[in-house]
């Protein structure tokens, strides 16, 4: 997120704005909940977690997949439904696609979701 500078401000709020006076700056900065947009720590990553693709395109399930493999999560379940281009797009980004390094193995549950286990790759 961008740190707010002074001219930023002044955009904000308009001609009234004088850099030095900081009373503005703070009922600037309260009346934007600043404090409360900013995580004061990095959110932890879960060990394990579920993904559902129904609902979601091809790309956002890509997308959501990717996320997970990358960001050192360490095993998941995956659902794909039990027909459908998803469940065979899953199958084929386990096997063939970038993500196929990070992936250790994917084992089917059933017939519409997988168990995935990824590589530590925290860095």
């Amino acid at each position: 997120m961008k740190q707010l500078n002074d001219k930023d401000i002044a955009d904000m709020i308009g001609d009234d704005f004088v850099p030095d006076d900081i009373s503005t700056k703070k009922s600037v900065r309260s009346a934007l909940h600043l404090s409360t947009r900013i995580p004061s720590s990095p959110t932890p990553v879960p060990e394990r977690t579920t993904i559902d693709f129904h609902n979601h395109t091809e790309e956002e399930s890509w997308e959501m997949l990717t996320e997970i493999a990358t960001n050192g999560t360490r095993e998941a379940t995956v659902i794909t439904g039990a027909s459908g281009i998803l469940k065979i797009k899953f199958q084929q980004w386990v096997r063939e696609s970038i993500l196929s390094p990070y992936i250790i193995s994917c084992t089917p549950i059933n017939n519409g979701s997988f168990f995935v286990r990824f590589r530590n790759n925290k860095s």
